[in-house]
């Protein structure tokens, strides 16, 4: 009973990151689950990606509804990240599942991306004050249809796509912040409220092909799921109704420098798996034998 009630608080105090600063979700419970609860790293990013789908989801119905969304610029990014997952997650099984660096490279992943995320929220505004000086005056690149982006930056476009389909299935960070940050280098003029939406959207598509990836694998705990479901959604909710109530620079600016002080420290000391035991090793040795025998 104690631990549902460490996971629901877990949810809220998520949901609420989310509500009031829109960032935060996979960046901030992966962290916690392994840190805080000692989740198994695979487990917890697989429940994580799916946790993320559907907290997501909901946002996505709101920009879907107000127009926010560039539909083709969905879907040229799903041209690089679904297939991108598919593959990450085919590798994970195939090789990295039964290694014993298993762990260490999903941790060290994490780190980095959580290393990249704590900067792109902490520099943020520089980051939209230095592209700014691209835009071009009365002129908004809003990307209606897919004529109306080039050829070279559907490429770009897809080769993100890929790269974020690679790190978020190994890591379940970075759909968010990251992509974001990624839209406004590569749209200078496109208004901030479709990055946002079409951001969102794209990111529920991948963590749900990623999350579902990672289910098939058992990697995804229903039960710890549920728990952070009941706790975020609300927290959600509550959290956007009094986001203009709330220091929002502030709240992102500690969100950022925890995100990146939590990637270094798993880069530096990532999770590694325990060494096993002698008495262990010679039972396996001698049952392998046998069988071999037989």
């Amino acid at each position: 009973m104690l631990d549902v009630i460490h996971f629901i608080l877990a949810g809220v105090v998520v949901g609420f990151c989310v509500g009031v600063t829109g960032v935060g979700g996979g960046s901030l419970m992966t962290p916690i689950l392994i840190g805080l609860f000692k989740i198994e790293p695979h487990v917890a990013i697989g429940t994580d990606l799916l946790y993320a789908a559907i907290s997501k989801f909901c946002g996505s119905m709101v920009h879907a509804k107000k127009l926010n969304i560039i539909w083709p610029l969905v879907i040229f990014l799903s041209l690089g990240s679904i297939p991108a997952s598919f593959a990450t997650t085919w590798v994970l099984d195939h090789y990295l599942s039964q290694s014993t660096h298993y762990k260490m490279v999903l941790t060290m992943f994490l780190g980095f991306m959580l290393t990249i995320t704590g900067i792109s929220i902490i520099f943020r505004p520089q980051i939209e004050k230095f592209f700014s000086k691209y835009r071009k005056p009365n002129s908004v690149d809003t990307a209606i249809d897919p004529n109306a982006i080039s050829k070279n930056k559907r490429i770009y476009i897809i080769i993100m796509g890929v790269i974020l389909g690679v790190f978020v299935t190994l890591s379940s960070v970075g759909a968010g912040a990251f992509g974001i940050m990624a839209l406004i280098i590569m749209f200078p003029n496109m208004p901030m409220i479709r990055i946002i939406g079409s951001d969102v959207v794209h990111a529920v598509l991948l963590t749900l092909v990623a999350g579902l990836g990672h289910m098939s694998s058992g990697n995804v705990d229903f039960h710890l799921l549920m728990w952070l479901l009941v706790g975020s959604i609300p927290a959600i909710v509550v959290g956007t109704l009094l986001s203009s109530r709330m220091p929002e620079k502030l709240i992102r600016r500690i969100l950022g420098v925890t995100l990146f002080a939590l990637g270094v420290n798993f880069i530096i000391n990532p999770i590694k798996a325990k060494p096993v035991k002698a008495e262990t090793a010679q039972v396996i040795m001698h049952t392998a034998h046998t069988t071999h025998q037989v």
